[in-house]
């Protein structure tokens, strides 16, 4: 959704790379307990967090029946549940309920239940239901047939005549517009192409909105918002756009509204749907940042696969905010996570400069009035950046005039209001970096607002140096012109690595300004960028490999196309001899006729290496599926590595080097061999490192293909990283977080955000005393804030009576256990706890305590720690809280 590229990180702490030059391209028994167990929603750098409110998952302890538990045991567990929950009082509406894909309910309950609720006989955990958003769209136009190019699925087609017939795709997204001639229609539902499907959820319904979260499911997955018919459209269209698979029927499962958001559980909901109707493929290009693999839809997404449907998930686009941003599900162990790539061309609205005939592509920006079709542009005058509010003055007179300004310093908005301000008729703005971008955010006052490539910009500055008038003439045509950063990694991909040192994502495809199928009602076509387009070329790709191959198991497919993927350079400087880090681009670009045509097959399809703190031997198997014996060479292909903050990573060519104990071997036809490879990590100089590389098997006869198997691994001890850690806001305070803290009155507070019920935090000293009612408004109860530079496995607290010094059970040591906790957003983001003066007993019984002094204590154990080990663990006590009710 990002139409162009920002840098992520400042580059100047790049070690070990001398003279690098960087081209920047365009998430009881009686011991007291918190409630409620999760954040209550809090701003994260203006955003509210993505928990539905009041809505949760309760897992029960048996696996679901997919994984081979009885029906009977499943239905016994949930009905012993509803019977405990009744007697214990619980208060909560049940939702939806699970027992094939995922054991468990859907229930929605105040915060001040989910401690009683965890203590449930038979409750193994439980995570609160989040939110998925619609991805954005663009206004770009690029070629969807470049786009094909760039994985062979062109030549899949038209060479080896696969077009996916026979292959069942499922598409959980916005619905799909069934009567879209490039997908089959028109016609009802369900149609030739179209030919299952449910809405789940209704056009009204949007998840993060408590007037419309209400679903209103029907039998018709008509698309109201566009990008379920966009992603449709990609897997397999069939018209004037070619999708990857154009042969593929659908099931489409709308789990979105028109706008707005979706729920986790109805996600599972139509996942078990989609099993049902018997897809071969799913494609959710969907997906929750910072998360972990362990969160409800990912475990779903896994059963899935075991059940015989390859799933395919975007990675996510939160690239820039740092490491270990993947989101489920895409982070499942056997979902194959995809990245995306941007495309190598685009395709936009053009004009030509008057005086030279040279064509200017350009893209319309935000809401301005479009350019004519015809004619020529009142004279073209250079005003610089246009940003006033940070003391710029205009470099010329734009009155009556075409504004000319360079991109960068402020936002779109401030430059337009600038130039119109001073009387603009019209403003082009020229990239600062290499490539186009549509800008967004300018309202219409009457001027229009394009955007151009920097090339144009400096052509255009060339010609008006020289003295004389300058203008465009208006075509009303299109032009294709190459994208300076196609085929490099888009900066809004999500980095991996997955929490628990998985690999992801998994493999890439392109995903940077694609066009592709929309509703008819909205013009039938258009762009969006996004993971959320990198998922659909894979899933269309699995459809002509499973074609090709039908013998293939759903497990064994994301190893063939890793196998086959072509790793790319680094985006930073696509010059430099180095491969962009495994933990952005998994196993590389994806390659669907290396894929069908393998004759050689390597297992496992890639491998995470957990924290390595000294050499690691791991073993990779050789399997020869040609018709011939083959002489295979083994060898090692490093990849960049990252390192420092997680949020802005740095960059390095610190590899580890890999050894065989053979570096050729000779394979029979229809025969394996194996060859143990011995990672030894780079020196451990570099703060919270993660590197990589590829295990690369080449032919040595023949085609000489060269198959591979992506590794990578944390540099060092994985428990060396700090959990609850201090922030530092934008005037550069630096908070020591967790803090005690109440609401006040929203003036925001020492740079810290306001929270979603118009308050805002402050740290409290001792002996403070709450109410526990609402004070002016606003609930006068005791916060912790939270900042976690990292995910927690775990995070419990109790409350302790400050008379005693002991909580106030002491039969029992921990109150509270919050599993799976995902990292701050970004480095100043926090979570909110609120506690509002009760404690669940060991029956799940929720007393309030008596008025006096108590702390709360929080200990977190850290991503993969040792609950037994104390170093493990991190640990904050509260000041003294007073609690007086008056």
């Amino acid at each position: 959704m990002v139409p162009h590229r920002s840098r992520l990180a400042s580059l100047a702490g790049l070690t070990l790379m001398a003279g690098l030059v960087v081209a920047t391209p365009a998430s009881a028994d009686e011991e007291a307990g918190l409630a409620p167990l999760y954040p209550a929603p809090t701003a994260e750098n203006g955003e509210l967090a993505h928990q539905v409110q009041d809505l949760w998952f309760i897992e029960l302890e048996s696996p679901p029946t997919s994984e081979g538990t009885s029906a009977a045991r499943v239905e016994n567990e949930h009905t012993e549940f509803r019977a405990e929950a009744e007697e214990q009082g619980l208060e909560y509406t049940e939702r939806l309920s699970f027992d094939e894909l995922w054991n468990g309910l859907s229930v929605e309950m105040d915060d001040t239940q989910v401690s009683a609720a965890r203590e449930i006989s038979g409750v193994a955990a439980i995570h609160p239901v989040v939110r998925y958003e619609i991805p954005d769209l663009d206004d770009s136009a690029p070629e969807m047939d470049t786009a094909l190019g760039m994985t062979g699925a062109d030549i899949v087609q038209s060479e080896l005549g696969i077009t996916g017939e026979g292959l069942r795709v499922a598409i959980m997204d916005t619905g799909v517009d069934y009567t879209h001639p490039d997908l089959g229609g028109p016609g009802e539902f369900p149609t030739e192409r179209v030919v299952a499907g449910h809405d789940f959820v209704g056009d009204d319904y949007n998840a993060g909105n408590p007037n419309a979260d209400t679903p209103a499911p029907d039998d018709d997955p008509q698309d109201c918002n566009g990008h379920g018919t966009h992603v449709a459209g990609i897997v397999g269209a069939e018209g004037k756009v070619t999708g990857v698979a154009p042969d593929v029927v659908f099931g489409a499962y709308k789990v979105f509204g028109c706008t707005g958001s979706t729920s986790a559980d109805i996600m599972i909901a139509a996942m078990e749907q989609a099993l049902a109707d018997d897809m071969d493929v799913l494609n959710m290009s969907v997906g929750s940042a910072h998360s972990w693999p362990q969160y409800p839809t990912a475990i779903a997404s896994d059963n899935l696969v075991d059940e015989g449907m390859v799933v395919v998930a975007s990675i996510g686009n939160e690239g820039a905010s740092g490491l270990y941003s993947a989101g489920a599900p895409g982070l499942g162990a056997d979902v194959i996570g995809v990245a995306a790539y941007d495309n190598t061309h685009i395709r936009a609205s053009a004009a030509e400069v008057t005086q030279s005939g040279e064509t200017v592509a350009y893209m319309e920006m935000g809401d301005a009035p479009l350019p004519p079709t015809s004619g020529e542009s009142d004279e073209l005058v250079h005003i610089g950046r246009g940003c006033l509010a940070a003391g710029d003055e205009l470099e010329g007179d734009p009155a009556g005039k075409t504004a000319l300004m360079v991109r960068g310093e402020c936002t779109f908005t401030e430059k337009y209001d600038a130039a119109v301000d001073a009387g603009a008729t019209g403003v082009v703005v020229y990239n600062n970096l290499p490539g186009m971008f549509a800008g967004g955010g300018i309202v219409d006052r009457g001027a229009f607002s394009i955007g151009v490539t920097d090339e144009i910009g400096a052509h255009l500055l060339e010609l008006l140096e020289a003295g004389d008038p300058v203008t465009l003439t208006w075509t009303g045509e299109e032009a294709t012109i190459p994208n300076p950063t196609g085929g490099l990694i888009s900066s809004f991909s999500s980095y991996g690595l997955a929490a628990d040192l998985d690999l992801k994502p998994d493999i890439g495809a392109p995903g940077g300004l694609i066009n592709s199928t929309y509703p008819m009602n909205r013009g039938g076509y258009a762009t969006v960028s996004g993971t959320s387009m990198s998922a659909p070329h894979v899933a269309g790709g699995v459809a002509l490999l499973l074609e090709a191959r039908p013998d293939l198991e759903a497990h064994q497919v994301r190893d063939v196309l890793q196998n086959s993927a072509d790793p790319k350079r680094w985006w930073g400087n696509p010059d430099l001899d180095a491969l962009d880090n495994v933990h952005r681009q998994g196993a590389g670009m994806l390659d669907v006729p290396g894929a069908v045509l393998a004759t050689t097959s390597l297992s496992p399809g890639k491998l995470a290496l957990g924290a390595t703190e000294g050499p690691v031997t791991e073993t990779v198997t050789i399997t020869n599926d040609g018709d011939a014996e083959t002489t295979y060479e083994i060898s090692h292909a490093p990849a960049l590595g990252t390192h420092g903050d997680t949020f802005e990573p740095r960059f390095n060519d610190s590899y580890a080097e890999a050894s065989f104990d053979s570096t050729e071997v000779t394979v029979a036809a229809g025969a394996s061999a194996s060859v143990e490879v011995t990672f030894t990590p780079p020196a451990d100089e570099l703060h919270q490192m993660i590197y990589g590389g590829y295990v690369e098997v080449t032919e040595v006869d023949g085609e000489q293909e060269t198959y591979r198997v992506p590794y990578a691994a944390y540099n060092g001890d994985y428990q060396a990283i700090e959990a609850m850690t201090p922030i530092t806001d934008g005037d550069g305070v630096t908070h020591d977080l967790p803090w005690l803290t109440r609401m006040t009155d929203c003036a925001v507070l020492s740079g810290l955000d306001c929270s979603g019920d118009g308050g805002s935090y402050e740290n409290r000293a001792d002996g403070e005393t709450y109410t526990l009612g609402v004070v002016d408004g606003l609930p006068d109860v005791p916060y912790v804030i939270a900042h976690f530079d990292h995910h927690v496995t775990k995070l419990e607290m109790t409350v302790v009576d400050e008379r005693t010094g002991r909580p106030v059970h002491p039969d029992r040591n921990v109150a509270v256990s919050v599993d799976y906790v995902n990292r701050s957003a970004n480095g100043t983001a926090f979570f909110a706890y609120p506690w509002d003066g009760t404690v669940t007993d060991r029956h799940g019984r929720v007393t309030d305590v008596r008025d006096g002094s108590y702390r709360l204590e929080a200990r977190a154990l850290k991503a993969l720690g040792d609950p037994e080990n104390p170093d493990h663990w991190e640990t904050w006590t509260s000041p003294v809280i007073t609690i007086d009710r008056g």
